[in-house]
């Protein structure tokens, strides 16, 4: 499952970290209201520079913005070497000033991909301490340097991406293998104010929500959807098996569903195909009231279902649209589940057992990821 639309070397330091890390990581999510990117705030390095991240669950690693970033404490990871390997490098980075974080030589590859203006620019792949906001700390993190012209497209203020992908290099990976911790981590996007990132564990949530949790298995898709990569190699995002989609129960299609509901269609608005007006649509609990989409999964009554708050989107005060839109000819995937249709949804990505639980919206349960 991809996400559209619209990541110390003294004795008693590293004590400290083992106790805090036994926890795990909680990081907090907040929604860009103009590119409606999601992203978490973070420290790095001896100075600990605030670094504002946009999360994506298809990338495969941590990459910022290094061009004013400074640290005494940052470790270049040598070309050639098993961690370069691990980090699938490519060749070596040199650089011709003094040396600081995104400026070394015989310095590890990383191929850095911004999809946001669709560049891929091999940088320096270096490591540091990272530290969240609950002060854990999580020493020799693994990053690439970028700069700042191909950074552009990410939400005002922040200057990189943190990946969440399935590989060793993801924040998830590197906490569980240095905390001995599992790898798992549970996501929740706000729709407003925080939602929560939390690594290392279960669910963050200290309400009741996680246990009316589905369970559905993760697959692997033995096709790569990375922007670089060689045949043969598997996905590094998340799947799951959707065998069918029912609107409200049935395999109807979604404007003859809304149709009978009597939802008034109206012109369409780019890139959005179907569109309605919102006058003759009321507001429920749990968002719009239209018809609700299951994905049904594998496994005895499994579903997903899409309430309007995740399915539709208000283009204007008299408009609003089914919020999905066409792949093209060409389609990477056949369906993405967009971060919209992610939005005030608690997921659990159980990577030890291959697995993914979930919650058909919070709105349900009068909750959402900011009052969990």
């Amino acid at each position: 499952m991809a996400a559209s639309l619209n990541s110390f070397l003294f004795f008693v330091a590293i004590l400290v970290y083992t106790s805090y890390a036994q926890n795990g990581l909680n990081l907090p999510i907040r929604k860009d209201a103009t590119t409606l990117q999601y992203y978490t705030t973070l420290e790095m390095g001896s100075t600990r520079a605030t670094v504002n991240a946009v999360i994506d669950l298809g990338a495969q690693f941590f990459w910022f913005d290094c061009d004013n970033y400074t640290s005494s404490t940052y470790v270049p990871i040598p070309c050639g070497s098993q961690k370069c390997e691990l980090a699938k490098g490519s060749g070596c980075i040199g650089c011709n000033m003094p040396p600081r974080p995104g400026c070394t030589n015989d310095t590890c590859g990383a191929s850095a991909y911004n999809p946001f203006q669709d560049v891929l620019v091999s940088q320096g792949f270096e490591e540091d301490t990272l530290y969240s906001k609950d002060h854990v700390e999580v020493p020799q993190f693994p990053y690439a340097c970028m700069n700042t012209r191909f950074s552009e497209g990410l939400a005002s203020g922040t200057s990189g991406i943190l990946g969440l992908a399935r590989t060793e290099i993801s924040l998830h990976k590197q906490v569980a293998n240095k905390f001995n911790l599992p790898d798992k981590f549970s996501l929740c996007l706000p729709s407003s104010g925080l939602g929560k990132l939390y690594v290392g564990g279960g669910s963050s949530s200290k309400s009741d929500v996680s246990k009316s949790l589905i369970t559905t298995p993760l697959i692997i898709n033995p096709v790569s959807t990375a922007p670089i990569y060689t045949v043969g190699d598997p996905s590094d995002e998340y799947f799951i098996n959707v065998q069918s989609i029912r609107i409200h129960g049935e395999p109807l299609a979604f404007v003859k569903a809304a149709s009978d509901m009597k939802i008034k269609s109206v012109d369409a608005v780019a890139p959005f195909r179907a569109c309605f007006s919102s006058s003759t649509i009321s507001a429920t609990a749990t968002g719009p009231s239209v018809p609700i989409i299951e994905l049904v999964l594998r496994g005895n009554d499994v579903s997903w279902k899409i309430y309007g708050a995740n399915s539709m989107f208000a283009v204007n005060k008299n408009v609003i649209c089914l919020a999905f839109v066409d792949g093209g000819s060409s389609p990477r995937t056949s369906t993405i589940v967009g971060a919209y249709q992610l939005e005030d949804n608690l997921l659990e990505f159980d990577l030890v057992s291959s697995q993914l639980r979930f919650g058909s919206s919070l709105l349900v349960q009068n909750k959402t990821c900011s009052r969990l």
